[in-house]
Parts: C-alpha cells; structure tokens; sequence
C-alpha cells in the first residue's frame, strides 16, 4: 500500500500544474513573451517547494521517531535503549518484557562510554562508513545458481524500468500536446486525468499478489506486460482521446507493476543480504532513470514517438525477466 502515495503524489503535482500553468503561461502566438506573463512554471516549482517544504516540518514536528535501540546500546546507553523500547511498545498498544536487569544477565553490565569516544571525526565516519562496502555483502546473492540468476533478472528488471517509466511518463505533457491543436489547459487536464486512474492500481495490487497460481510474479509480469501494450498503443493514434485512454490505462497497469516490484524484491532476497540486493536494484534503476532524458532528446529528433517505442520495448524485456524469474515469494516465508 505504500506506492500508493506515489500516485497520489503525482495527481497533487498535476492539478497543481493544471491550475497555474495553463492561467499563467504565455499564448503561443504571442510574438514577444516576458517574465511576467509566463510565471506558471515559476508558481508550479514554488508551490511544491513550499509543499516539500511542509512536508519536512511535519516529519520533526509531527512525528516522533524513536532512536534505534541496537545504536543506543552501542554507544553504552543501556537504560535509554529499553525505554526507547518500551516507548515502541506502548505506542503500538502492546508490552515488553524488556528490563535493565535482563539486558544485565544477558550480555553484563553496559560500559559507559565517554563523551570524546562517542565523536569520531569525520575521515574516521567516512573511513567505517566505506569498510561497509565488501564484496563479501554482495557474494551470498550469487551463492546458488538459483540465487544468482535472480539476482541478475530482477537487476536487470529495475534497470529496464528504470529507464523506461520516465521515457514515458516525464515526457508526457509533451507527447499529449503533440496531438494536434490541444490547448494546453486540456493537455494538463488529461495529465490529471491519467494520474487519478493510477491510483486504483495500487489498491488492486494488494490483492492479486495473494492469489494463488498468480501471486506477486503473476501480478509483476501481466502489468508489465499490459503497460509495454498500452505504450504501444499511444503511438497508434494522434487523437488526444484516444491517447487520454491509453495514458491511463498505461498509468494504471505501471502503478500495479511498480508497487509489486517494491514488495517482491526485498522478499526474495536473503534476510543478511536483503539492504545489499535491494540498494544495488534501486541504484541501478537510478542510473538509468538518468540516461532517459538523453534517449529521449536524441530519439525524438527523428521521429517524435520513438522515445515511447523504446518506452514500450523496455516493458516487454521486463516482462520476460519477470516471466524467467524462479522464486515466487507468496505464501512462502522470508530467506
């Protein structure tokens, strides 16, 4: 259920775009445009920076985290580790059995550590920080053939998607405005439009992840391939109807596939190695992600459907992957 703010987050960031960019943006036939009569894009980026901006004083305003018990006995702070604990506890209306005296039994008496052992300096920080990264983390994705040919799929997955889901999806103002004389108001209205239809993806996925003989490789691999048709599909035609319908069935089933890849990858993973397996994927899905606007700017000088063929052909070898993939992780606990 968590993708769903992804969604969510991008319909607010569209009725958004919807109301100021249209009513503030100068008219293209309008021979000399000045600052003053095109501020939309200006009012857009305030406003959801001023949004982020909310967003952060609640997270220390309005909620409260508590700091992690495994980093408070670390540093010799035993009494606040089981308050911290017990803390947890009640706020989830639940009791521990937690005590000083059973931390005693286990493990003795804590050694205090002073003030100057607990500030390290920076080089030390940057030092402990890279004696993390070993291949020793990353040799058990690979112990079995088994494990190491998934590991390869579903990297391979996040890095297709990740080039894929914004060669399509920033772009797509442009490629709604390319259909004819759309005015842009209506080009954000369908904007919107295809981002409240994303949203019921989410919410779909929750359910067809436990349904037997489909599960989370089903669902993953039967939305990817829905949404590499429905890319192909936008191309077929230059009516903005059309294409307003495809965008959002193309919305709906890539909501579907992205909230399901975020749940099956930590679970296939083994539970040592699941941080190690799970960083590298989304890494990779970045790296790509940054290598869309080139293919994009290069791929439409020719032809200004190629970025969204591409779009569709990345879906379709994420598709196979997940089709090859050998682990399915329903009803099946955690490695």
């Amino acid at each position: 259920m968590l993708s769903i703010w992804w969604p969510v987050g991008t319909l607010v960031g569209s009725m958004i775009a919807w109301g100021l960019i249209p009513n503030f943006t100068c008219d293209p036939e309008d021979l000399v445009c000045t600052k003053e009569n095109n501020m939309g894009w200006r009012y857009l980026v305030i406003t959801l920076g001023a949004l982020t901006f909310v967003m952060f004083l609640c997270r220390f305003f309005l909620f409260h985290l508590y700091e992690s018990p495994k980093f408070l006995l670390s540093r010799g702070r035993q009494e606040e580790a089981v308050a911290t604990v017990h803390a947890i506890a009640y706020k989830n209306g639940a009791k521990t059995w937690l005590t000083n005296e059973i931390l005693n039994e286990i493990g003795g008496h804590p050694e205090e550590i002073s003030p100057d052992q607990q500030k390290l300096s920076n080089s030390e920080i940057v030092r402990r920080q890279l004696s993390k990264f070993s291949a020793q983390r990353i040799a058990p994705l690979f112990a079995t053939k088994r494990m190491g040919f998934t590991t390869i799929l579903l990297w391979f997955c996040w890095g297709t998607i990740g080039m894929g889901y914004p060669l399509f999806n920033a772009f797509l103002p442009q490629y709604l405005g390319n259909s004819g004389e759309t005015p842009v108001s209506i080009v954000y209205r369908n904007y919107a439009i295809t981002a409240v239809v994303g949203v019921p993806g989410s919410v779909l996925a929750c359910y067809t992840v436990d349904i037997p003989y489909i599960g989370r490789k089903g669902t993953m691999a039967i939305s990817t391939a829905l949404t590499a048709v429905t890319l192909f599909c936008f191309t077929i035609s230059n009516d903005p109807d059309v294409q307003l319908a495809c965008s959002c069935l193309e919305a709906f089933f890539q909501n579907i596939m992205y909230g399901v890849l975020y749940a099956y990858t930590p679970e296939v993973f083994p539970a040592p190695n699941r941080g190690t397996g799970t960083g590298i994927a989304s890494c990779i899905n970045r790296i790509c992600g940054l290598l869309a606007p080139i293919v994009a700017i290069y791929g439409s000088s020719g032809n200004p459907k190629a970025p969204v063929y591409a779009s569709g052909a990345l879906m379709l070898a994420a598709f196979v992957a997940m089709v090859l993939l050998p682990i399915e992780t329903r009803g099946r606990a955690s490695l």
